[in-house]
Parts: C-alpha cells; structure tokens; sequence
C-alpha cells in the first residue's frame, strides 16, 4: 500500500482549549507531528494543503443519531445521512436502536455493524437497544466495540419504550458499559395527551407540544434515571436535555474523566424555542420537545458551567409528506448533521460560545465520555479526523444544497457566516469543498474500556 502523506499548512487550530497558527502532518491514518509554528517542507513526498486563514478542529463526534437504516431506508439510510455528516464536519457517529428490526439481540446489532461496514463514509458505532424482556442479551454486549446501551425511558419513533421497573433495575444494576437514556415520564405524557385531545381534536396546533411532553415529564423521567444509576452505581448519560429544573441533576464540581452521571444538549434545544413553532410547526417537532427560551438559556449555560457535558444532533429524519400531516399524525425528529457545526459556529458569532467551548463539547467530550480509542483530539498518534472551517464563508441553506435523504431542514433559509472547507476521516480527505471522495470508507469505533 503506498504512503499517503499530507501536510494541512498555516491552519488556525482549535485543540484542548487552546487557538494557535500550526502545521497538522498526516501520514496515512494518523496524525504525524503537530508544528505550532509553520514547517518548513519542501518535500514532494507531501501534499500541500493550504489552510491560510483557515481553523482546524478535531472531526466532531455526533453521539446520538438516527439514520434509519435498516428498514426505515425511505427516511435516511447510512451511505446517505453520513454523506451529509461529514459536508457538516462530522467524522464519527453513535447510531440508535430504534430501526426495523430494532437492535435487540446481538446478532441483529451486529448485522447493523457489517451492513454499516459496506456504506458509511464517517465512522460509525451503534447502541444496543433494550426491551422490557431482552436483558439476557443487553449483558452480553461488548464494552470494546459498542457505544453503550439506549434505554427509552419514554416512547419515542419505534415505541421501543421500558417502563418495567423490575427491568429498569436488571439494566442499570446489570448494564457492562454506559447507559444512554430518553427520559420523558409516560403516564405524564399520555394523560396531557388525552387532555389536550378532548380540548382541541384534530386541529390542535404544534405549539402545544411543549405542554403535552412537558417538563414535568422530562424531570419526573430524568430524576428516576439519575436515582437508579446512584443506587446502583451505573455509568449513565442522559440524552437531550430540555428544561432548566433538570439542571439540578448534574454535577460540575468533578472532572468529566470521573464524572459516573453525564449529560447531553442538543443543536435545535439550543437554537429554538417554543416561540419558533408558529413559523417551524412540525418542522421542529421533536421529543423531547422543544421548550421555553429560559429553559434554553439554562441548558446555554449548564454548557458554560458543565453541568452539560455533550452537545449532539439527535438526527432523526422524516419525509417530508410526514412532516406536513396534522400535529398527532406527524412523526418527531429532524434531520440536523450538515447543519449542526455551522449553527453552532453562528453562536461563535453572536458570542454565544468560544471556538474552544464548541470543541471540547463536540470533539473532546464524546471522546472522553465514552472512551474512545485515539479520537476527539488533535494528538500525534490519534486518528486523522479533522475538520477545517472558513469563518468567513456565507451560505444560505436551500433545498439545493441539502443533502439529507428526506430533502429537508429546520434550517432551510438561514444563512449561517461559516462554512465547513474541508473534512478528514482516517486521513482521507472525504469532502473538499462540496466533493465527496467515498473510495474508503469509515471505521468501527473502539474503546478503551
């Protein structure tokens, strides 16, 4: 095999809290040597990357997707929606349980890993699902080769939900790796359901989604997430957080390496509010709902203080004749993960948050979060996922430009001021400046567990 070697040149790096003007080598997969002051090589040995007034950051790990693949392929489908991940800058992804058939025993969990081996363009883990009666198999599950294990403490697309509480205790007391977690409390959910049904029918507008999946249900599920992992000691991790009282849950006052509870923010819980659902609607209809602007305010600033350690996408498309049906009919979720990046570097802008802020809670964090092997950073000897950005390239997003299976966007319309330049995966430039290069393909995640 021959030599693949490059030098990303007179880049801007963004690296563990730190902006400092350098030189990135790679060499075939690996990240070779990091120059803080630029190299002087002449070699041709060396492909020249020229990044003059460009930042480079580590490819960002996207720890909660749904790409619908297998058996909801008409939504999104790995090769598609991993394409659109890396245009946004993403190079690894942790995919969910809930496709058709849901990933409940090993076997099907792995025939996922070997489908996804033929397709995904970033690299790619995915969770093993629970049920109300698979623990046997949850057990089973490899800590070196699987994310972790997703728990739907609420229904959600694929009604893959555990409500037993017999269950919930063999899983937490049980479970060999992290536990992922999508809390919304379901007897709360059903009976606003049926309230807000009986008041309005069929007409009932999408706004009120926020008070049918409330923050009650969302603190009254979380609460018992956090509880159970006390009691028994489990490696938790709860997943899109939405309101400001959960906030009480978590800690900052210990370092994310010993931290046993973390917890996770998503893009759209931090770009909207529920003042965006008469223009959005469906659109940005997602569970857990889309809340209040001081619930997003409080979720801003548990990312300051790191009561939240992970921001994420929880990608979860729909057709668009899916989306445009009446609030019951309509399915939730979004597509997010070309836009994800660019909407957070638009908070950059608006001084929302540092570049180093975005890093280390889209590169760094999953990273540590959920051990993984020689990824989130930029090292010599980690992998070469890397990210390059222009922060002074507008772009508006149309439906031209959309690369999501299901054609559309919550961000259609917004113009965002940067622009994803470039994306590496295992030293493979796989996107260059809206050019796909998919001739190799990502990895399986390991972890160092």
């Amino acid at each position: 095999m021959n030599t693949v070697k490059r030098i990303i040149k007179g880049a801007k790096i963004v690296n563990e809290g730190k902006v400092f003007l350098g030189d990135v080598v790679i060499v075939n997969d690996l990240i070779h040597e990091i120059k803080e002051q630029s190299l002087n090589n002449n070699n041709s040995d060396f492909e020249i990357i020229d990044a003059k007034g460009l930042y480079l950051i580590p490819g960002v790990i996207d720890d909660q997707v749904h790409f619908r693949d297998p058996g909801i392929t008409y939504k999104g489908d790995i090769y598609t929606e991993s394409r659109a991940a890396v245009a946004g800058g993403i190079t690894s992804f942790m995919d969910m349980p809930n496709t058709i058939p849901n990933c409940l025993t090993q076997e099907i969990l792995q025939n996922k890993y070997d489908h996804a081996s033929t397709l995904s363009i970033a690299n790619y883990s995915f969770y093993m699902g629970a049920s109300n009666d698979n623990l046997s198999e949850v057990v089973k599950t490899n800590p070196n080769n699987v994310c972790g294990i997703k728990i739907f403490m609420g229904s959600s697309t694929g009604n893959m939900l555990v409500d037993n509480n017999n269950t919930l205790e063999g899983i937490f007391s049980n479970a060999p790796i992290l536990v992922a977690v999508h809390c919304e409390d379901e007897e709360t959910i059903k009976r606003n359901t049926t309230e807000y049904y009986e008041k309005y029918g069929d007409s009932i507008a999408t706004k009120l989604h926020p008070e049918i999946r409330s923050s009650e249900a969302c603190y009254l599920s979380s609460s018992k997430a956090v509880s159970l992992a006390k009691k028994h000691g489990t490696r938790l991790h709860v997943l899109h957080l939405t309101t400001a009282k959960e906030m009480e849950l978590f800690s900052n006052n210990i370092p994310l390496s010993e931290k046993k509870i973390t917890a996770e923010a998503c893009i759209h819980h931090l770009w909207f509010s529920d003042k965006d659902y008469d223009k959005k609607g469906n659109f940005i209809k997602w569970n857990p709902a889309i809340k209040s602007e001081s619930d997003r305010e409080a979720l801003i600033y548990a990312l300051h203080n790191d009561k939240i350690d992970v921001i994420a996408t929880d990608h979860a498309p729909h057709s668009l004749e899916e989306k445009q049906r009446p609030y019951f009919k309509a399915p939730s979720g979004g597509p997010m993960v070309q836009h994800a990046l660019p909407a957070m570097l638009e908070m950059y802008h608006n001084g929302v948050f540092t570049l180093e802020k975005i890093v280390e809670k889209m590169c760094h964090n999953p990273s540590i979060i959920f051990n993984i092997e020689k990824r989130g950073f930029i090292r010599k000897g980690y992998k070469a996922d890397l990210t390059l950005l222009d922060l002074n390239n507008p772009h508006t997003v149309t439906k031209s430009n959309i690369l999501y299976k299901c054609g559309w966007s919550p961000m259609e319309g917004q113009t965002f001021k940067s622009k994803i330049k470039a994306t590496f995966v295992n030293g493979n430039k796989v996107y260059d400046n809206g050019v796909f290069n998919d001739e190799k393909l990502g990895e399986r995640l390991t972890f160092n567990r």
